[in-house]
């Protein structure tokens, strides 16, 4: 009875992740969340930028790891399980978020500590999802890492990851050291997409999402496709009203 109140649990937090993610794009039409460039004091205290970017994004590489290790995770033990498990966990563990990018971010203006708990809690929200999802009761038949699925999923998910890491790389590069100010960044994708970076996580996503084909990971990558199109029109046309200083 536990074990169904809890996957239940799971599909209600999925259509609720999916239901946020609509909600954050009808409200940031008409409430501008700052950060980065755009980051003001206007809203509260200020994070430093190296510090949030190493906290927010922990949460997505512990609660999955901890939900494997210490949870009594029925399906760990699988292959198929592990290997996405591995995807997800290697998205914040070697690209930049939480462990590499907060240590490499050259300048760059405090974060909003109100932008910095929402980053936080989406991040505890997800993380739970995707962990407890995968390790505990997503199943797989015995030839699913050889099937199209997670094939064309994991060349969707390792493009986009690709792409993400080498849009950081440009952005990372985009000052000198000692400088603060915005920049355009050039080459790439950043040639034909505006957010080349968060084209590059989108893909990554709906990648893993077909991977995986849980509803949980299904939900992610619907939510990242909500707000990070949103982004991308967003840096292409900001408001007017706005002033970042």
């Amino acid at each position: 009875a536990a074990t169904a109140q809890e996957r239940r649990l799971l599909e209600i937090l999925s259509y609720g992740l999916v239901g946020a993610g609509a909600l954050s794009v009808l409200l940031l039409r008409f409430v501008w969340m700052p950060y980065g460039r755009y980051s003001t004091p206007r809203l509260g205290c200020l994070v430093p930028v190296r510090l949030a970017w190493a906290l927010q994004e922990l949460p997505s590489l512990l609660v999955p790891l901890g939900l494997s290790l210490f949870s009594g995770a029925a399906r760990v033990s699988k292959w198929p399980n592990r290997v996405l498990l591995a995807l997800f966990i290697g998205h914040y563990a070697h690209r930049y978020q939480a462990l590499i990018f907060s240590f490499l971010i050259r300048g760059g203006k405090p974060t909003p500590f109100i932008t910095f708990a929402l980053a936080l809690i989406f991040c505890v929200y997800n993380g739970y999802l995707q962990g407890r999802s995968l390790s505990n009761y997503a199943e797989y038949p015995s030839g699913w890492l050889k099937g199209p699925c997670f094939i064309v999923g994991f060349a969707g998910w390792l493009s986009g990851m690709t792409i993400n890491i080498y849009s950081d790389h440009i952005l990372r590069n985009l000052r000198k050291p000692g400088e603060t100010g915005y920049k355009i960044p050039r080459g790439g994708l950043f040639e034909y997409v505006t957010g080349a970076n968060f084209f590059g996580e989108i893909l990554e996503w709906f990648g893993f999402a077909l991977a995986s084909c849980t509803i949980e990971s299904a939900a992610f990558a619907i939510c990242t496709l909500f707000i990070l199109v949103f982004e991308i029109l967003k840096f292409q046309s900001p408001p007017l009203h706005f002033s970042s200083k």
